[in-house]
């Protein structure tokens, strides 16, 4: 019986070391994004845009994997919650791929040359790397299961908001010019794509706040509670 236990924990470490893993491909993928928008790098989009089945791949194969240490263990209390965030976190993940892959759709439509308005640019850049930073900070947080810091990517998130919604701002004052007002349209999409990738990365953290505590609770009714 100890020993059968002891192979459990071994199995759900594996799993969540496994489950956590799906992160760096993320990583990887928001770097290359983030690039190929800041130097209109089309062949790089189509990159991002090919290695999503490794993370479509990863996300089946650990949903599955999840799903049968479930089904053959019938774990109770933390290890059962574990494994119910795990199911989300890899959910969440799969959901950061499926956005870069939208960001990278949108960079062709725009042409090898488009009308760049620099303040529009940099702020989507940046948007971009504090995203980045959010998905670093949701998986270091579940990881080492510290709840502290994952209500924090809440702060982080209204960093992320508020450049959302500079950009919209700045794209509705972009001029006249039919090239430049689209192009500055498709850099809207591009931040609320970046914005969801900082989204789930908070669902994230609620997740490690359930693990931790047994109660779910979404951290963006405290934010908005706080003002």
């Amino acid at each position: 019986m100890n020993g059968g236990r002891a192979q459990f924990q071994d199995d759900l470490g594996d799993l969540q070391v496994r489950s956590l893993a799906m992160f760096d491909l993320i990583l990887t993928a928001l770097d290359r994004v983030t690039e190929a928008l800041e130097h209109q790098d089309i062949e790089l989009a189509q990159i991002v845009i090919e290695e999503d089945v490794v993370i479509d791949a990863t996300y089946v194969e650990l949903h599955h994997a999840i799903l049968s240490l479930l089904t053959l263990q019938a774990p109770v209390a933390g290890d059962l919650r574990r494994l119910a965030a795990l199911l989300h976190v890899i959910r969440y993940a799969e959901r950061m791929g499926a956005q870069c892959v939208s960001i990278a759709k949108l960079i062709p439509l725009s042409g090898h040359e488009p009308p760049v308005r620099d303040e529009i640019l940099e702020r989507v850049v940046n948007m971009g790397r504090h995203a980045r930073c959010e998905v670093v900070q949701c998986r270091r947080a579940f990881a080492d299961g510290n709840v502290a810091m994952a209500e924090d990517l809440v702060k982080r998130d209204r960093e992320v908001n508020l450049l959302n919604r500079l950009i919209f701002k700045l794209a509705i004052d972009a001029g006249d010019d039919a090239d430049t007002r689209e192009w500055a349209m498709t850099m809207t999409l591009v931040a609320r794509a970046f914005e969801r990738v900082g989204d789930n990365a908070v669902d994230v953290g609620e997740q490690t706040a359930f693990v931790a505590t047994g109660l779910f609770r979404e951290f963006a009714d405290a934010s908005h509670s706080a003002g």
